[in-house]
């Protein structure tokens, strides 16, 4: 039985067969031909020589049904697919393919990776489906907007404390920066921001949430009902210092983009501290000093318009000062303040009823009066009072009157004594008669 030969075509490639055998038989010229299929009058001339020569399988692509000649040895692939399953198993193949690039020296493109992983029917990390919003528009100028969050995670995955990054992104370019601190507070968003600042300026305006870190919930004094002002944070009052607009967001989707940098580096990070053995907070923070502007090189994008708003920190302005926790605090008559469960010891005589508390970024307690700070100590060992006697007081007490029941309440009983006047008329004289009742003497 004599084998048949049998051609994989597409429909394009029929189509194109039927119009050059139109021209093959002078139906048509090459060049309406040409024209019929889109390709050039040469591609024509060419097709129609190998037909002639070849048949019809002279319309197929030689290097159809075999490998390309860049396709990557199956050798290399075992090897991938197997540092992959030890190594690399909860990765995306984007973030594998890196990784293999840069540690195991194996260039394998992230699609490639991808259709072996589905080819070899083994798992891996694939994004979420999100669901649609409004897209709002980036703002035009680097530094005219950040957008600050943090993100509490277990960042070190048990290799060290669960700990919390205080991140931020600018608006219009996707520039991240970020600090990993033990909590979420006041402290820590003032050394992120002070951080920041220093390293870049200060933008005009910051987009927030409302967590009581970055909005006050307390009610408003009467300073603030006077000045027509809602109560402020010591975050909100900080930035309110410096000139930075504070916006807040009724929604977490609202600052979408800080969100998903967390989401990003939740994934990224966490595996690059991870191959670079990170375990406490002080070696994370030195390891985003040096991941951070790679990150930013990588999928940092073009502003729409050029400019740099950040403003330079005025000259003469103490940073410390403004990013610190102010609380007013009565001087008692013995020159001690109380704060924060302490008691401090004024050593300047000054005469005021109220003093400023300072309590700084790095941990130290300063003292003010008006511009001038104050001498002082804690005192370590609190004077312990002394309980007094008490001293035996005799007091008069009130006897409660008698009530409705008793026999005070009721007639005195005439030739009877006083306390027997419980019985009716008839039977005291039926008692009487008896003898039973004596007359009084």
């Amino acid at each position: 039985m004599a084998r048949e030969d049998i051609i994989m075509a597409t429909q394009r490639e029929l189509k194109a067969l039927h119009v050059i055998r139109k021209a093959i038989d002078r139906i048509i010229t090459q060049r309406e031909a040409a024209e019929a299929v889109g390709l050039s009058e040469r591609q024509v001339r060419r097709k129609v020589r190998r037909i002639r020569r070849e048949g019809d399988g002279g319309m197929i692509h030689k290097l159809r049904g075999r490998s390309s000649n860049r396709a990557i040895q199956g050798k290399t692939k075992n090897k991938v697919l197997s540092i992959f399953k030890t190594k690399y198993a909860d990765f995306g193949p984007t973030l594998a393919s890196e990784k293999l690039f840069e540690i195991d020296k194996i260039e394998v493109n992230d699609e490639t990776l991808r259709l072996w992983l589905i080819e070899a029917n083994i798992p891996y990390r694939k994004r979420k489906k999100r669901p649609h919003r409004q897209w709002r528009e980036r703002k035009k100028h680097y530094g005219q907007m950040i957008q600050t969050d943090g993100s509490e995670h277990d960042w070190f995955e048990g290799r060290g404390p669960k700990c919390v990054l205080m991140g931020c992104i600018d608006d219009a370019t996707g520039i991240p920066f970020g600090r990993f601190h033990a909590y979420e507070g006041t402290i820590p968003a003032m050394d992120m921001f002070k951080r920041y600042i220093k390293k870049r300026g200060i933008p005009l305006s910051i987009y927030l949430d409302k967590h009581t870190t970055y909005k006050s919930n307390k009610k408003q004094t009467i300073e603030d009902e006077l000045a027509n002002q809602e109560a402020l944070s010591q975050f909100e009052r900080a930035l309110k210092e410096l000139g930075v607009e504070v916006i807040h967001a009724n929604s977490p989707q609202a600052k979408g983009r800080v969100e998903r940098l967390f989401n990003t580096f939740q994934d990224r990070v966490i595996k690059e501290m991870r191959l670079a053995n990170v375990c406490t907070i002080e070696q994370g923070n030195n390891f985003l000093d040096k991941y951070l502007p790679v990150y930013s090189r990588r999928f940092a994008v073009k502003p729409a318009k050029e400019g740099d708003l950040h403003r330079p920190i005025p000259k003469g302005i103490d940073l410390n000062r403004i990013f610190c926790i102010r609380t007013k605090r009565a001087l008692r008559n013995d020159f001690t303040v109380a704060h924060d469960k302490k008691l401090y010891q004024i050593l300047d005589n000054v005469r005021t009823q109220k003093i400023l508390v300072e309590e700084h970024i790095n941990g130290s307690v300063i003292i003010w009066h008006r511009d001038t700070k104050l001498k002082f100590k804690e005192i370590a060992i609190r004077p312990t009072r002394h309980k007094q006697e008490k001293k035996h007081v005799f007091k008069l007490v009130k006897t409660p009157p008698p009530g409705g029941e008793h026999p005070w309440r009721k007639p005195f009983c005439r030739g009877g004594y006083e306390h027997i006047n419980s019985y009716s008329q008839k039977e005291k004289r039926t008692k009487k008669e008896k003898g039973l009742l004596l007359d009084k003497p």
